[in-house]
């Protein structure tokens, strides 16, 4: 009897074995097809901060820069103040060949650069009536100058030249004519705006400064307390 349940022990674990083996096969299998996983890789990645556009920098973009010279023979004249005038020029190369031109290759280099300013007040320039003039030596390479005149109310010219070293000053540019400024109050009055105190005191219903000068104007003309000559604009009739 022992005998016998041992072979029927022995004859199911065989069937046990013959029926798990194909699903062991499988399941190995499967797992040799799953995917590496995913801690077995390495990988690095930079943490990004993202910025909105209106926060971030302009695009540089370079000052624009005014050119040094335009390529235009000229001589312009400021009046700065009532004592002070401001020139500033531009000679292109043109101009210096036409000087060498009509006074030698080494006229320019045995000359200097003169401003010659002429006090032209009250007379009808033309180069050689002015009242008065003198000179200012200035550098060869610098293209403006503050000019102190010392008179106010004054007319002026100035020329840029070359003198040369016997005394000769040839022109080479004239500027405009400028004024300086009154240096002190403008001495003209004009009766016809004098402040007519006698007008605001015959208006006794009214207090200074809540009205309009036209209307206490009208009050008076209607009482006749303003005499003739010294009104605002205009001509008063006291016959109409």
């Amino acid at each position: 009897m022992y005998v016998f349940f041992l072979i029927i022990l022995l004859i199911l674990a065989a069937a046990a074995g013959i029926f798990l083996w194909p699903a062991k096969r499988g399941g190995t299998q499967k797992l040799k097809a799953l995917p590496r996983p995913f801690f077995e890789t390495e990988s690095a990645e930079e943490l990004g901060v993202s910025i909105p556009a209106s926060a971030r920098p302009a695009p540089f973009s370079p000052e624009i820069q005014l050119p040094r010279s335009y390529g235009v023979d000229r001589l312009v004249l400021l009046a700065r103040d009532p004592r002070w005038l401001f020139a500033y020029w531009e000679i292109t190369a043109t101009k210096q060949e036409e000087f060498a031109g009509a006074f030698g290759p080494a006229a320019w280099l045995s000359t200097h650069p003169v401003l010659r300013v002429y006090d032209v007040t009250g007379v009808d320039f033309n180069g050689q009536n002015a009242n008065k003039y003198f000179d200012f030596h200035v550098d060869e390479h610098i293209d403006n100058w503050h000019i102190e005149v010392g008179e106010p109310d004054r007319s002026f010219c100035v020329d840029l030249g070359r003198l040369f070293p016997d005394g000769r000053f040839v022109t080479l540019l004239r500027s405009n004519i400028v004024t300086t400024p009154r240096g002190s109050l403008s001495g003209r009055l004009d009766e016809e705006w004098m402040w007519i105190e006698g007008i605001y005191r015959s208006t006794g219903r009214f207090q200074y400064g809540t009205s309009s000068p036209l209307i206490i104007e009208e009050l008076a003309l209607r009482k006749g307390e303003i005499p003739l000559g010294i009104t605002s604009p205009g001509h008063w009739n006291p016959g109409k």
